[in-house]
């Protein structure tokens, strides 16, 4: 049976992000195709783990910065390694292609780190975009040193072949892996008559979900509520701190809720969704989970990124902070607007994010890539060349830490 290898910088928590829902999705989709799966990773675990041993994963605690990592990989030969993240190829990406260099390679952008980072910088500096910050460099190298990096989004495809000119063949556009969504879906939803209330949510560790509430609070929301008076505005989130909780206050109708135990149950209930987001990248968990309960949205270009369909959405695209209100309460107070939203996001999702569309073409394109794998990294002779310095430059400083923690012990 073949074996496929994940290292993870966290163990995946898919109710507090749509970053550990991803990595559960290609877990499902390798165990499918009849892969031995192991998950492995240097965090501890929290008590929204997912628990995977129940999904017959293998579980390995390892160590970063330690020679146990060469002797596990070496005993365990995985024909191929995913790296959950651009930081984690960093760490074991070295040790990979010293001690079992068959192993194909995958790096799982999730979304571009640095994309992210400069859309932040120029929102808080008031300028136009730079790609060219402190994680530009670091995470194009290891895109370049794996022998395939997925990415979820269309808009960052266009980014890394057309701004950055990096190889096709070392990239793939993989989205959400999700169930298609039967027509006959919309008859099991709540009634528009029996929802109320509008709604946000997101994982409170990621900065662009914190500058949006924070925007909602003081930008948004009042002008929604000279509209609907009547109607609250619900936020849900992972991790939320102090500062979040202070923004609480009942007399406004902005409630703070805390972590949502199940994120699409929890937007079942709910009218709308309004997500003014100024700044991130990737594809929006947060959308897909509202299309898959069934809940109409108001967003930005920035949150419809790459999943919207020559302008359709379930809801409304707005980039106006002044009309974002206005169109937040046309969606929440008619029925018929709504539900042609609702058949919207149907059709966006079952587009853009169907498992069915997207899994096997990827799969085979894997196997066909095993087959070949001398050729094509002999093709990407810039991946070795960084490889050499890369790997010398982590080796030596891994080791050096390696060797100062056995001095401290």
């Amino acid at each position: 049976m073949k074996k496929v290898l994940f290292i993870g910088l966290v163990w995946p928590e898919p109710q507090s992000s749509a970053a550990g829902t991803r990595i559960l999705q290609l877990i499902w989709m390798f165990q499918h195709a009849g892969y031995e799966v192991v998950f492995a990773s240097a965090a501890s675990k929290s008590s929204y783990s997912h628990p995977l041993l129940q999904e017959d994963v293998r579980e390995e605690h390892i160590q970063l910065n330690d020679s146990s990592f060469d002797a596990f990989i070496t005993c365990l030969e995985p024909n191929i390694v995913v790296f959950d993240r651009f930081v984690t190829e960093e760490q074991y990406g070295w040790r990979v292609r010293q001690y079992w260099p068959s192993a194909l390679t995958i790096l799982d952008t999730e979304d571009l780190h640095f994309l992210r980072k400069a859309r932040q910088d120029a929102i808080k500096r008031n300028t136009i975009i730079d790609y060219y910050n402190d994680v530009t460099t670091r995470e194009i190298a290891a895109i370049l040193r794996c022998d395939l990096s997925l990415i979820i989004s269309k808009s960052e495809m266009k980014l890394l072949l057309e701004t950055f000119r990096l190889p096709a063949e070392l990239l793939y556009y993989l989205p959400f892996l999700e169930p298609k969504i039967e027509a006959s879906a919309k008859y099991t939803w709540t009634s528009f008559s029996l929802r109320k209330h509008l709604v946000f949510i997101g994982n409170f560790l990621h900065e662009p979900n914190w500058h949006t509430v924070q925007l909602l609070k003081t930008r948004i929301w009042p002008e929604v509520r000279k509209l609907l008076p009547e109607a609250e505005l619900h936020i849900y989130g992972s991790y939320a701190s102090e500062k979040v909780y202070q923004l609480h206050q009942p007399k406004t109708n902005f409630l703070i809720k805390g972590r949502a135990k199940d994120a699409r149950k929890t937007l079942e209930t709910y009218r709308v969704l309004i997500a003014p987001i100024q700044f991130g990248a990737g594809v929006k968990g947060k959308f897909i989970d509202a299309m898959q309960a069934g809940t109409p949205s108001v967003t930005t270009a920035v949150g419809a990124e790459s999943m919207s369909i020559d302008g359709l959405w379930n809801g409304y695209i707005e980039d106006d902070l002044n009309s974002f209100a206005e169109k937040a309460a046309l969606l929440y107070g008619d029925s018929k607007v709504w539900h042609e939203a609702q058949e919207k996001g149907i059709t966006i999702l079952n587009a853009t994010s169907s498992r069915e569309l997207f899994e096997t073409p990827f799969l085979t394109y894997l196997d066909e890539l095993e087959e070949d794998l001398d050729t094509h990294r002999r093709q990407n002779f810039v991946g070795q060349i960084l490889q050499s310095q890369h790997y010398n430059a982590s080796k030596y400083m891994s080791l050096w830490i390696e060797e100062k923690n056995k001095n401290i012990q």
